[in-house]
């Protein structure tokens, strides 16, 4: 199989689809890897690497997607990238397809694309295993950008996230208790801020409630107990999460209204829409706006930002998906691997996701069920 990869063009986009080792673990099986010339030089991965372990560098994005079968991305493909999709190809990344400008959703038509979205890949027991590692790494980051944040300097309350002797720690307040949210509760705990977590699952709770042996306060994410508590936390983490759907919005903005001036917003769900009424998608290069006197950082991508431990880790996490994928071919792999199988929204150009189609206002095109069936 011919697999390419290649250099992303986002705005300070420097993850790489597949590190070296990922390439090795292809080549060794015989297949092809295309890697664009630098794709991978943001995240420290030099042409040669790739070389040393049989990958081909081609340069220009056209060969890579050219000689392609299956293209391997990090973010959704912007509009320059869609005239050199290929007809038939499978593509994976993260795409947030609900979320994504209609345009993608020709291109993918036109060309009869297989679209396997990273982001909604969930396994049988519910985990989200390419998504995970990236919502652990934005966990461990919120502590680092919310200090600074909330320095004078940045117009924040000019606080000290753990406070000292007897001075008051900071109050985090995490709506979402999945994977970013527990991370991001980690980190804040162990900068020394006063945690407060809220979900809508109890289940998440208790979990939360068991890690932390009661050191973190966990509360059920209804519009009463939000209310009360927006108005005492010095920074707010957004990290709601429906895969497959826009993200509901729990936090209006007249909740945003109770907060302090120079408080910090960070809404994580923005990839999927956002969480909170007030919040818009802003960039690594101008990360950050003021609304209602509360600083926003609403970042898609804030994992980017070290981009060799996210390229790692996001290799890690697809490399066995794709080696099987390239062993054995698209449909195989979709029947023999729950999770890349939920993955597909649109095979061959047609809508496979029942979510993605209730999301668009249309129906389901295809019943990728029966063409795995048809295939085995």
């Amino acid at each position: 199989m011919e697999i390419g990869v290649p250099r992303e063009v986002r705005v300070l986009e420097k993850r790489v689809g597949l590190t070296p080792a990922g390439v090795a673990a292809l080549t060794a099986g015989g297949h092809k890897v295309y890697i664009e010339h630098d794709a991978g030089a943001g995240a420290g991965f030099r042409d040669e690497n790739y070389e040393q372990v049989g990958g081909q560098i081609v340069y220009s994005a056209a060969e890579a997607y050219g000689r392609a079968s299956v293209v391997v991305k990090v973010a959704r493909p912007t509009q320059q990238e869609h005239k050199l999709f290929q007809d038939g190809q499978a593509i994976l990344s993260f795409l947030h397809l609900t979320v994504a400008s209609p345009d993608l959703h020709v291109a993918l038509h036109r060309h009869g694309i297989t679209a396997i979205a990273y982001e909604v890949m969930q396994d049988s027991d519910g985990m989200l295993p390419i998504l995970m590692p990236m919502s652990e790494v934005a966990g461990q980051l919120a502590p680092i950008y919310a200090g600074q944040l909330l320095t004078i300097p940045q117009g924040g309350r000019g606080i000290l996230l753990g406070g000292l002797p007897g001075v008051a720690r900071s109050i985090v307040l995490i709506v979402g208790a999945g994977t970013l949210g527990r991370s991001a509760a980690r980190a804040f705990v162990g900068i020394g801020s006063q945690v407060l977590v809220l979900d809508v699952d109890v289940r998440k709770l208790r979990i939360v409630d068991e890690m932390f042996g009661g050191k973190v306060s966990t509360m059920v994410a209804n519009e009463y107990n939000l209310n009360r508590m927006v108005g005492f936390a010095d920074v707010l983490v957004g990290a709601v999460l429906k895969p497959g759907e826009r993200a509901p919005i729990l936090i209006t903005r007249a909740m945003v209204q109770k907060m302090r001036p120079g408080s910090v917003i960070m809404d994580f769900s923005i990839d999927l829409g956002g969480c909170v009424e007030t919040s818009r998608p802003t960039s690594l290069s101008d990360p950050t706006f003021v609304t209602e006197g509360v600083i926003h950082f609403c970042v898609p991508n804030l994992p980017a930002v070290v981009a060799r431990t996210s390229s790692h880790a996001l290799t890690n996490a697809i490399q066995p998906f794709l080696v099987r994928l390239a062993e054995c071919g698209l449909e195989c792999a979709l029947g023999e691997m729950p999770a890349l199988y939920q993955g597909v929204k649109m095979y061959k150009g047609k809508i496979a996701s029942q979510r993605l189609a209730r999301s668009l206002g249309r129906e389901v095109e295809i019943d990728l069920a029966a063409v795995v069936d048809q295939a085995k």
